[in-house]
C-alpha cells in the first residue's frame, strides 16, 4: 500500500512537470517594459513650458495683487488723516473695505484658476503619456508596460510616506527594458 502510494506521488510530480514544461513551450514569456511617468513630468519639454508660462501668469497676477494691497494701504493711510464719522471718512472707509474685499475675491479666484489650469494640464499630459506608452510598447513589441519611478526620501511625513509606500508597486525590473526617454521623446514630439 505504502509503495503504490509512493509510485502515484513520484508519477503525479513527473506528469507535472511534464505538463508545466509543455506549458512553458507553447506560451512565450512576456515581453516587459517600464516607463517613468514622475520623470517625464519633471523633464518634458511641454512641461517645462507650461512651468514658465505658468510663473510668468503667477508674477502678473501677484503684480495686480500687490497694487490693490498698495492702494488699501493708501487708502488707510489717508483715513487716519480724516475725522472719523465724517463723510469723507465714511466714503474713505467704504472704499478701502471694497478693496479689501475686491483683494479677497480676487486672490481666492487667482488660487482657483491656477489650480483648475494646472490640474487640466496634468490630466491632458497623463493622457498623452499613455497614448504615447501604447506606441511605443506596441512599436517595440511589448505586452505590459509598468509605471517605475523612484520613490522620493526622505519623505516630508508620515502620510506622505504611506502615500509612496501605496503607490510604489514595482520593486525590481531587472531586464525590462526602460522606455522612458521613448515615451518623452514622443510625448514631446506630439505637443511642440
Amino acid at each position: 500500500m505504502k509503495l503504490k502510494s509512493i509510485i502515484v506521488t513520484v508519477l503525479v510530480i513527473v506528469m507535472s512537470g511534464l505538463i508545466m514544461n509543455a506549458w512553458a513551450a507553447d506560451n512565450k514569456c512576456p515581453k516587459i517594459g517600464i516607463v517613468s511617468v514622475h520623470k517625464i513630468f519633471q523633464d518634458c519639454k511641454r512641461n517645462a513650458k507650461y512651468r514658465q508660462e505658468m510663473l510668468a501668469e503667477r508674477d502678473r497676477l501677484e503684480a495686480e495683487l500687490e497694487n490693490l494691497s498698495k492702494q488699501i494701504d493708501v487708502g488707510k493711510s489717508s483715513l487716519k488723516m480724516l475725522k472719523p464719522g465724517s463723510s469723507d471718512y465714511l466714503s474713505g472707509m467704504k472704499d478701502v473695505l471694497d478693496k479689501q474685499g475686491s483683494l479677497q475675491a480676487k486672490q481666492e479666484y487667482f488660487k482657483r484658476q491656477m489650480d483648475m489650469r494646472e490640474q487640466a494640464v496634468i490630466e491632458q499630459l497623463f493622457k498623452d503619456v499613455l497614448k504615447a506608452t501604447a506606441g511605443v510598447a506596441k512599436e517595440k513589441g511589448f505586452d505590459l508596460v509598468f509605471e517605475k519611478s523612484e520613490p522620493d526620501f526622505p519623505a516630508a511625513n508620515s502620510s506622505d510616506l504611506s502615500g509612496m509606500i501605496s503607490t510604489y508597486k514595482v520593486l525590481y525590473s531587472s531586464g525590462c527594458e526602460d522606455i522612458t526617454d521613448a515615451v518623452m521623446a514622443k510625448v514631446d514630439a506630439n505637443s511642440i
